[in-house]
């Protein structure tokens, strides 16, 4: 959890605690660059957004913070203050094969498998851990369901709850939230602020504007680190001309458009933290 400090003008801050530390890191597929070399932190105990177009490396800053790639060069550090070092990666259902023929319980228990083992049976605790964490996401009465037979938004919550059930310190999201109905993206969106309050450490990637300035810390990236820290002081038009260029980020009056595929609006909006997506209010001069 953040500690607060209280200035004698009586004004209030959070200070938070390196969760996570990169240091001049890359990561490549191959010969392909996917992330250049960046350097970023990412605070324990807050909610970290990472925002930028499709192929900017967001998915690739998660796996490397849960260990699935290692950079090419430079360091990425999960700090002790990240106690036991469990790490959460939740994907997005729509990169899951939903047509694997098991239950959403089965799907939720599989979170239990990092302390028990994909071979030995569930503790009482560890199932009443599973409940807790179905129960959290309002998917109880799916548990004998095959994912198959879920819409996007109910698959998206079984797999966020397989996450919960990992009781991890460093909870990893990718792009939770996208294309999802309103009940499923509020059910989420709550279990995210939860967990924070729970001391969690909490990273987001997102193509949401709106997501991105609610958070705690945001990181822009666009194959490389453009700017991390606040969201004032990164999601500023000129740094998002940087990462989205001329032909994606357009400047009407005081708002921002992004015309990226991936975050067109799908007719339905739904409320973060009580703003609205899709459209923004510039923060700089333009």
């Amino acid at each position: 959890m953040p500690d607060v400090w209280c200035l004698v003008s009586g004004v209030c801050i959070l200070l938070f605690m390196s969760a996570i530390e990169a240091i001049d890191v890359e990561f490549h597929y191959g010969t392909h660059l996917a992330i250049g070399t960046s350097s970023f932190t990412i605070p324990e105990g807050a909610i970290t957004a990472l925002i930028g177009p499709n192929g900017s490396g967001k998915s690739t800053i998660l796996n490397g913070i849960a260990g699935l790639i290692k950079p090419t060069s430079g360091s990425l550090t999960v700090h002790q203050a990240a106690s036991r070092l469990r790490i959460a990666l939740v994907l997005q259902a729509t990169k899951v094969n939903d047509a694997l023929p098991i239950t959403v319980g089965e799907v939720v228990s599989m979170g239990r498998y990092t302390s028990t083992g994909s071979f030995r049976r569930l503790t009482d605790l560890d199932k009443a851990i599973v409940i807790e964490a179905m129960d959290r996401m309002a998917i109880s009465d799916l548990a004998n369901r095959h994912l198959s037979e879920l819409s996007g938004g109910q698959r998206q919550r079984v797999f966020v709850a397989q996450g919960l059930a990992q009781d991890s310190d460093v909870l990893l999201l990718d792009e939770p939230l996208t294309g999802l109905d309103l009940p499923s993206a509020q059910a989420i969106d709550a279990v995210i602020h939860d967990e924070q309050a729970l001391g969690r450490t909490i990273v987001i990637s997102t193509h949401d504007l709106a997501e991105a300035r609610v958070a705690d810390h945001v990181i822009l990236l666009a194959r490389r680190v453009v700017a991390s820290g606040r969201p004032d002081e990164v999601l500023t038009a000129s740094n998002l001309r940087q990462a989205y260029g001329s032909a994606l980020l357009h400047v009407e009056g005081e708002q921002i458009f992004l015309d990226d595929p991936a975050h067109r609006p799908t007719g339905e909006h739904h409320t973060h933290q009580n703003r609205t997506i899709h459209v923004e209010a510039l923060h700089d001069e333009v």
